[in-house]
């Protein structure tokens, strides 16, 4: 496997780790009510698991509440089941045609257990990222050894990883400041 193909191949499965962290975060509670909240729940729908914001349509009419209205409305006890289920720390208000998720301001210590949270995703992916670059490192030795690459190349191109493990990271730092900024705003 020529070199270039190897970093290509790692920026992807960085960047790959990356969107997983971004979607992870999405998911994770703010001072605001979002959809992304909800979007992905999977709900149990004549037995098969379908995500929420394919059977619903989710709206946020004020800072604090979430709108779900179903667009069958014989899946509202479905839908119900799978929010109460989803262990969100909010009780789903049903009023026969749709369901109000009034989401209660967040406390201090609260606001602490989702940034642990945060954390714990981030470290998740710290690691997905470095395993990345020891994979990347791996192929470039057996490129070495097998491909007659030279010495120099291969210390180039395992300092091309490392520039990019450099870069992902940032990447991550900036990421986690900007969902700690909206858990810690009042």
């Amino acid at each position: 496997m020529p070199v270039d193909e190897i970093l290509f191949e790692a920026e992807e499965h960085m960047e790959k780790a990356l969107e997983h962290l971004n979607h992870e975060l999405r998911g994770l509670r703010t001072g605001r009510a979002s959809t992304s909240l909800v979007e992905f729940i999977k709900v149990d729908y004549y037995g098969t698991p379908t995500d929420l914001r394919s059977l619903a349509s989710l709206t946020t009419p004020d800072a604090a509440c979430i709108v779900v209205k179903p667009f069958d409305p014989g899946s509202l006890k479905d839908i119900l089941r799978a929010l109460e289920t989803a262990n969100l720390g909010i009780n789903p208000h049903n009023d026969g045609k749709q369901i109000r998720l009034v989401l209660p301001p967040l406390s201090g210590e609260r606001r602490q257990q989702i940034l642990g949270q945060v954390k714990e995703a981030a470290e998740r992916c710290r690691v997905a990222v470095r395993n990345i670059r020891r994979d990347a490192n791996k192929h470039i030795d057996q490129e070495e050894k097998e491909a007659g690459l030279s010495e120099d190349a291969a210390r180039r191109a395992r300092d091309e990883v490392q520039e990019l493990l450099k870069k992902f990271e940032t990447r991550v730092e900036e990421a986690i400041r900007v969902k700690e900024k909206e858990i810690m705003q009042v």
